[in-house]
């Protein structure tokens, strides 16, 4: 019997109504494959903080594959963008650098509004983007080098 997959999911507090459904995803999908697994989920201030925090549960050792999610909305100033671009490009550094998989279930979309209508679509969305993520966490995993 192989040992469960360790993942670190990171999860930013900012909507957290909505992001939370990515971790709802996740462990429904990695449930439903019957798959092994342990989760520790650590919940960060916002987007921004995510690499940081990716950074050091990589370096911790403890974990075969990190998950990191947050929607990074257009607030009108649009230092979104940026924002979103340096989340993306310091998660890709983070497995880079400590050769463990982090994956992003970082959204931005270009109109959120609080509105039921995005508020439902993007609910689903992120349970979607979930299972997604534990898909590719066991495609990655199963990889032999």
């Amino acid at each position: 019997m192989s040992t469960p997959l360790k993942v670190a999911f990171i999860k930013a507090s900012w909507h957290a109504d909505i992001v939370d459904q990515a971790l709802a995803g996740f462990t429904a999908d990695m449930d439903a494959s019957g798959t092994e697994y342990t989760i520790d989920t650590v919940t960060v201030p916002g987007a921004y903080e995510m690499p940081l925090q990716a950074q050091r549960l990589a370096k911790s050792g403890k974990y075969d594959a990190i998950v990191a999610a947050a929607l990074v909305v257009d607030g009108g100033i649009y230092r979104h963008d940026f924002v979103a671009q340096a989340v993306v490009d310091g998660l890709m550094r983070v497995q880079l650098d400590t050769d463990v998989p982090t994956f992003s279930v970082s959204l931005t979309p270009h109109h959120f509004h609080s509105s039921d209508e995005h508020q439902n679509f993007y609910f689903e969305h992120f349970l979607k983007k979930g299972a997604e993520a534990a898909r590719a966490v066991r495609t990655v995993a199963a990889i032999e080098l």
